[in-house]
């Protein structure tokens, strides 16, 4: 039985004996768990005269300028990309932490099939989180929300007779001129149709000479147009707000509560804009030159049955400048390249701003991390995203000489600050692999104590075997 015993207690040893140098070797040369990656292949964009659309533009907001265009000024229906200019207005009018109530007259707006954040006829829902819901799964019910919002909330900021007037220059006399009514039955009846008289002023003051909106969410209307190079000025006025680029900018979010929703995360969206997730695909064009896009900061889609598909993005060109990407009109058989004809118009006019003034402003690449579905040659260069205003961030680089004693070890400049030391693998392995280091410490330990506590066995057994067998032989000398 005791040989048994230490002959477990030998496998029990040589076993955590080679647990301990697996996990050495580990934690030595760096080895983590093995993940799957089979890789992303290559992809190339469509050239421009492969892009089915009915217009785009490309306007660079630095210069003024259009940099390259198809049918611009062509009359399109924008379809939720009408959201932008509620977005706007919503930000400059409402009050983000402020609580509005979901009329059933709002409700009564939305179609079936309708994009929807999920609100309901009683909800009380902050203003923050209704321009989320607007601008992430593209809300209508959260437009129609915001829409009452701002005309209620327009009388009582600007209200007639006084003094305060918007960026537009009027206050509420000008709503009920526009709509030939009373401000007691605009707000009972009509408020819908005074933030439409909005969004029109909006559009002029911005110069836009083909726009005309009758609702806040882009649902079809013969009277509800606007053009790809109208689309660019309203991005353009819009992006002048940080907490507008907060939202395009945003890849997913998670709502709070709300008075009829009692949970936190009661619902999760995802941005619409797929180029967000993946903008490395708008790095290249479509013989394989760099397009010289530093970020894609956001944008706003929009699809109808009439409108087709169309997106309109705020991108930013490795010179600094500004450019406004707007793309309408992609026809129903072309719907599954939309993104790629996205990343190709966003490419080309990139490029073209970039040879118009080709000097090296906003490091990096397309993305501030690593995108999921990118190719290791579309990995972003630096580990930052660029906003216009932004000091460009450089890495840090020590130029300074390194000083050696003889033997090749660093040593301290005399009257200057100490050398760096060299570390050793496992610090620098420990100090990028915080986690998996503190597991592996852990097994270590573990393994430790196991040991201490089998060795500990194994002299007790020993002594207990000395003892038997040192009264046996006592009893046999007694007897014989």
């Amino acid at each position: 039985m005791r040989t048994g015993a230490f002959r477990t207690i030998r496998r029990a040893m040589a076993f955590t004996l080679a647990a301990v140098i697996t996990a050495g070797a580990a934690l030595f040369t760096g080895i983590t768990a093995v993940s799957a990656d089979i890789g992303q292949p290559d992809i190339t964009v469509p050239p421009l005269t492969d892009v089915h659309c009915a217009s785009y533009c490309v306007y660079d907001k630095t210069t003024d300028m259009i940099v390259i265009s198809q049918n611009l000024d062509d009359q399109i229906y924008p379809a939720s990309q009408t959201k932008i200019m509620t977005c706007m207005l919503s930000l400059e009018i409402l009050d983000l932490d402020a609580q509005l109530t979901t009329s059933e007259e709002a409700m009564s707006h939305i179609e079936e099939g309708s994009t929807v954040m999920g609100l309901k006829v009683g909800e009380k829902v902050k203003v923050s989180e209704l321009l989320y819901g607007l601008m992430l799964p593209s809300g209508n019910d959260a437009a129609y929300v915001l829409a009452e919002g701002c005309t209620e909330a327009f009388f009582e900021k600007y209200p007639e007779g006084g003094d305060a007037v918007n960026e537009d220059g009027v206050n509420a006399q000008y709503l009920i001129d526009t709509l030939g009514d009373s401000k007691e039955n605009i707000l009972a009846n009509r408020k819908i149709e005074a933030f439409a008289a909005l969004m029109n002023l909006r559009a002029e003051t911005l110069g836009c000479t083909g726009t005309h909106f009758v609702n806040p969410c882009g649902l079809h209307d013969d009277n509800h147009y606007t053009t790809a190079h109208d689309l660019c000025l309203i991005m353009s006025a819009a992006t002048n707000n940080k907490d507008f680029n907060i939202l395009i900018s945003s890849e997913t979010h998670v709502f709070q509560a709300t008075s009829l929703h009692k949970a936190d995360a009661w619902n999760y969206v995802k941005n619409t804009n797929n180029l967000l997730f993946d903008p490395w695909l708008a790095s290249h064009t479509a013989n394989g030159t760099d397009s010289h896009v530093s970020a894609i900061i956001g944008g706003k889609t929009g699809t109808t049955d009439s409108a087709g598909k169309g997106c309109t993005l705020y991108v930013v060109c490795e010179n600094g400048h500004e450019l406004m990407v707007s793309m309408c009109g992609v026809p129903k058989d072309y719907y599954f390249y939309t993104t790629m004809y996205l990343a190709s118009i966003t490419a080309y006019g990139s490029l073209a701003c970039w040879e118009n003034d080709p000097v090296s402003v906003v490091p990096g690449t397309t993305g501030d991390y690593r995108y999921i579905n990118a190719p290791e040659n579309e990995q972003p260069v630096l580990n930052v995203v660029n906003f216009p205003g932004d000091a460009p961030y450089m890495p840090a680089v020590d130029t300074t000489p390194a000083i050696t004693d003889a033997a090749g070890q660093p040593v301290q400049p005399e009257g200057g600050t100490p050398a760096p030391v060299q570390e050793s693998p496992i610090v620098l392995f420990v100090k990028a692999n915080k986690e998996v280091s503190i597991v592996i410490g852990l097994i270590m330990l573990t393994i430790i104590v196991i040991n201490i506590v089998l060795v500990v066995r194994i002299h007790r057994l020993k002594n207990a075997g000395k003892r038997h067998a040192k009264k046996h032989s006592g009893s046999g000398n007694g007897l014989f």
